[in-house]
Formats: structure tokens, C-alpha cells, sequence
């Protein structure tokens, strides 16, 4: 047991001993540790130190070349800056000085419209001297001065046109031969009402009532002479100092009223001299009427014409219809339709062609019986104008039921063109008894309840009692209104008569 203690206290004090030998150890090697790690944090701190100071060193040399860059760009603003307000200074001294010239400009102006106003005043009063002292010179006044020197232009215009006329007469002698053949030989004329009587006659003033006796000629020679020749009545009357030439062509009229002035300008009236003038002017009709055709042509922009067509464009020159020449209604008419065309999406150039050859039948309509409209469909169908543009011609006044825009076009230019206040003339008298006439005529019939003449006479709208007219006796009553007005009345182109009959089933709920 003893030695058992003894044993433990042994191993005891070993090991404290070890302990303490341990601890001893332990804490000279921390220390040194220690002095160690100091020693390299002094070194770090010295070295962070040094190098705070570079830092800091380098920090101030960037600072002062930021602060001397931006001292120059300031610097350099300031000179840019400087200039551009030097610049815009002299702009402003520049413009100082132009506006102080404008303004001595505008002086000078005013100063010299002043003067020219003086000097055209003082011209003015020159002019009237001058005026003055001419005509106490020449002992002539200014309308007589005016005279003769219009006179001696129209001598030297009247041999320019005789030779230009000897001109187209040498390059155009075969179709003038046998236009002048046509005119001539026309003899067939439509019966005439009061109104185409007043528009078939033109009367020629003479200088002095002498000058009949020359017209009639020796025992009637020149005005027998004449009359053949032209185609055209004379009528010599009591009317003083004027003559009347009756015809209803009215190109022949034109061309007797023509060569009828030449021969009385001319003093020589005899048969050969009278067929030599008639002959001329017959030229020259032709000529007038052939650029009157291709001027319509041209303003209406229509083209591709046959010569034919455009001929017969400028004979409507010397036609009207109620007073409204016929040329410049067919011109009016192209430009409506094409107008209208052109809003409405329709073709334009069937449209405007069709319009200005819509009156195309009024040239020939004293040659060829049948309604204009017809009559010029045909023309234009045998001068190669396409079908639609013949239906429009042929359904403007309703001959034929239109079909096509273009043709309902036509007919509303025409109605426009016609209707216009202004543009055509009638009796009024004249034209209420025509209307008149018309409602008499359709109400003479029995089982006719009222008539009405509407579209300024061309139509008679006739109402029928339903319980005494029926259908089949409707187109009866139409056949012998029409066949009455043909037999009682006389009018211009035709009259379409129109029978409505209505049937009205009335009741009351009580």
C-alpha cells in the first residue's frame, strides 16, 4: 500500500514537474512570437506610411494638372466667347449700315417716283399739245386721223388676206371645189315657225338708198344673178337705207351678207362679178369655219377628229338655237362633262368627245329630216367614233334610252349649258302662246285630266283618268296627241308626249 502511494506521488510530482517545464517553454516562444509579429506590423505601418505619401504626392500633381487644363479650356472658352461677340458685333455694325442704306435707297425711290410722276404729267400735257398743234396742222381732227389710218389698214390687211386666200385656194382646190358644190346645191328647207324666221333673216345696212337700185341691177339682172349664185333671198322693201337676205342655211346667209359688203365696198356689180366675189368669200367661209373647228377641237382637248367632223364643228359657228350660238355650246358642254367625268370616276374622253359633237346633226339638219340628236349619231357612227360615244350623241335629248354614265352626262352638260341664265333667248310672248298650244292640243282629248309642258316645250306630260283611259288606249292617246301637235303646231326640233295614268284605291278607318 505504502508503496503503491509512494508510486502515485512520484508520478504526480513528474508530472507537475513536466507541467511547469511545459509552461516555462510555452511562454518564452509566445513571446518571442510576439516581438516578431510586432516588429513586421511596424515594418507594414512604415511602409503604408511611405507610400500614404506618394499617394498623397501624386494625388496634388493630378490635381494641379486638372486645375491647369481646366484653367486653359476656361481661358480658351473665353477667347471663343470673346470672338464670337466680336464677330457678332461687326454683324450688327454690318447691319446698322445696310439698313441705313435701304433706307437712302428707299428715299431715292420715293424721290424718283416723284419725278416720274412730273414727268407724266408734263408728258401727258405735251402729248395733248402735240395733239392740238397736229390737228390745227392737217385741219383734221383725231376721229377723222383715226379713220384714215384704219382705212389704209384695212386696204394693206385685205391684200394680205387676198393672197393668203389665193394661197389656201392653190393647196386646198379640191376640197374647197366640192364644199363650194354642197353649198351651192343645197336646196332643201325646213319649214319655219315666227321664231326661226326671226333668226334666218340678217339685214345689210347700206350707205345710201342709191345703192338699191345698183343691187337690183337693169331689169333685175344683178339681184336674179345673185340669188342663184347664193342660194339667198334679197329683199328689197321701204326700210331706209338696208336690205334683208333670207335664207335658213345659215352658212349661204352668211356667205350672201359676206360677199354682198364686197360688192358694195367694191362699187362693181355685175353677174361675172358678183359670181367671182361669191366664189371668194365662199373660200373664205370655208376657211373660218375648218379653224373654228379645230380651235373648239383644241380648247375641248379633244383629238384624233376626222377632217369631216371638224368641219362640220365649224359650220355650228353661224347656227343658233334659241338665240345661243351652237359652236360655243357644244365647247361649254365638253368642258361640263369632262368635268363631271373626272369627279364621277367616268371615262373623260368619251364623255367630252360626245358632248362637243352632241349637237353635230344641227349642221345638216336643214339637209337631212329626223331629229338632230339621231342625225348626228349617224355622222359620227359613219366617221368611225365608237359606239359608246354614238349612244351618248343619240340619248341627249332622249331618242334613245341612255345606257351609259357618259351618256347621262351629255345630257345634263347640255341642260346646264342651255339652261344658264342668259345663255338662250325667246320671245316671251312667243314662247308662253308655244306652251300654251301645247297644254290645248293634249287637253282637247277626252279622258285627259290635265297636260303639262315641261323642258321649255320639248315634252308634253299628259294625265289621263285611270277609269276612262286604260293601258292599250294610253299608247293610242300618245300616237294622236303626237300626230295633232304635228298637224297644228310648228316648233323647233321635236316634242316628246308623255301619258301618265295613275290608279288611286282610297278608304277611311272610322
Amino acid at each position: 500500500m505504502t508503496e503503491l502511494l509512494w508510486a502515485v506521488v512520484a508520478l504526480l510530482a513528474g508530472l507537475a514537474g513536466g507541467a511547469g517545464i511545459g509552461i516555462w517553454w510555452a511562454n518564452n516562444g509566445v513571446s518571442s512570437l510576439v516581438q516578431r509579429k510586432a516588429a513586421e506590423a511596424r515594418l507594414l505601418i512604415e511602409e503604408a506610411r511611405s507610400q500614404q505619401k506618394e499617394i498623397l504626392l501624386q494625388a496634388k500633381d493630378e490635381a494641379l494638372r486638372l486645375r491647369n487644363e481646366a484653367e486653359a479650356e476656361l481661358r480658351e472658352s473665353r477667347q471663343s466667347l470673346q470672338k464670337q461677340e466680336e464677330r457678332l458685333q461687326r454683324k450688327e455694325e454690318n447691319i446698322d449700315r445696310k439698313l441705313e442704306g435701304i433706307e437712302r435707297r428707299e428715299r431715292l425711290i420715293q424721290q424718283r417716283e416723284r419725278q416720274i410722276e412730273q414727268l407724266a404729267q408734263e408728258a401727258e400735257r405735251l402729248k395733248r399739245q402735240q395733239a392740238q398743234e397736229l390737228e390745227r396742222i392737217s385741219q383734221l381732227s383725231r376721229d377723222e386721223a383715226r379713220s384714215i389710218i384704219l382705212a389704209e389698214v384695212e386696204r394693206e390687211t385685205r391684200e394680205d388676206a387676198a393672197r393668203r386666200i389665193r394661197e389656201l385656194e392653190q393647196q386646198t382646190k379640191e376640197e374647197a371645189d366640192k364644199i363650194a358644190r354642197k353649198i351651192i346645191g343645197l336646196a332643201i328647207q325646213r319649214c319655219a315657225s315666227d321664231y326661226v324666221a326671226e333668226m334666218t333673216v340678217s339685214t345689210v345696212n347700206l350707205p345710201s338708198e342709191e345703192l338699191k337700185g345698183r343691187i337690183i341691177g337693169r331689169e333685175g339682172r344683178n339681184i336674179r344673178a345673185f340669188e342663184q349664185i347664193t342660194g339667198v333671198d334679197i329683199i328689197v322693201d321701204d326700210t331706209p337705207e338696208a336690205v334683208t337676205l333670207s335664207c335658213h342655211d345659215p352658212v349661204r346667209r352668211e356667205v350672201a351678207r359676206v360677199a354682198l359688203l364686197k360688192l358694195l365696198k367694191d362699187g362693181r356689180i355685175h353677174p361675172s362679178r358678183i359670181e367671182e366675189v361669191v366664189h371668194k368669200t365662199q373660200l373664205e367661209i370655208e376657211q373660218i369655219m375648218r379653224e373654228e373647228g379645230e380651235r373648239v377641237a383644241y380648247e375641248a382637248n379633244v383629238q384624233g377628229l376626222h377632217p369631216d367632223l371638224i368641219k362640220l364643228l365649224g359650220r355650228l359657228k353661224y347656227r343658233t338655237s334659241y338665240g345661243q350660238n351652237v359652236l360655243q355650246h357644244s365647247l361649254e358642254c365638253a368642258l361640263l362633262a369632262a368635268h363631271m367625268a373626272a369627279e364621277l370616276g367616268a371615262n373623260v374622253n368619251i364623255a367630252k368627245t360626245a358632248a362637243l359633237l352632241h349637237d353635230i346633226g344641227k349642221a345638216v339638219d336643214h339637209e337631212v329630216q329626223g331629229p338632230h340628236a339621231l342625225i348626228g349619231a349617224e355622222i359620227a357612227r359613219r366617221l368611225g367614233r365608237s359606239p359608246a360615244i354614238v349612244h351618248a350623241i343619240a340619248a341627249h335629248h332622249y331618242d334613245e334610252e341612255p345606257q351609259t354614265v357618259e351618256a347621262f352626262l351629255v345630257i345634263a352638260a347640255d341642260a346646264i349649258s342651255g339652261a344658264r341664265p342668259g345663255a338662250r333667248r325667246e320671245t316671251l310672248d312667243l314662247y308662253i302662246k308655244r306652251l300654251e298650244a301645247l297644254e290645248t292640243v293634249a287637253t282637247s282629248f277626252p279622258g285627259v285630266q290635265r297636260a303639262f309642258a315641261v323642258q321649255a316645250g320639248r315634252e308634253v306630260r299628259v294625265m289621263v283618268q285611270p277609269d276612262q283611259i286604260d293601258d292599250l288606249a294610253s299608247i293610242h292617246l300618245a300616237r294622236n296627241v303626237a300626230k295633232k301637235i304635228e298637224e297644228s303646231l310648228q316648233y323647233p326640233g321635236q316634242i316628246k308626249v308623255t301619258i301618265i295614268r295613275e290608279t288611286r284605291a282610297v278608304d277611311y278607318a272610322r
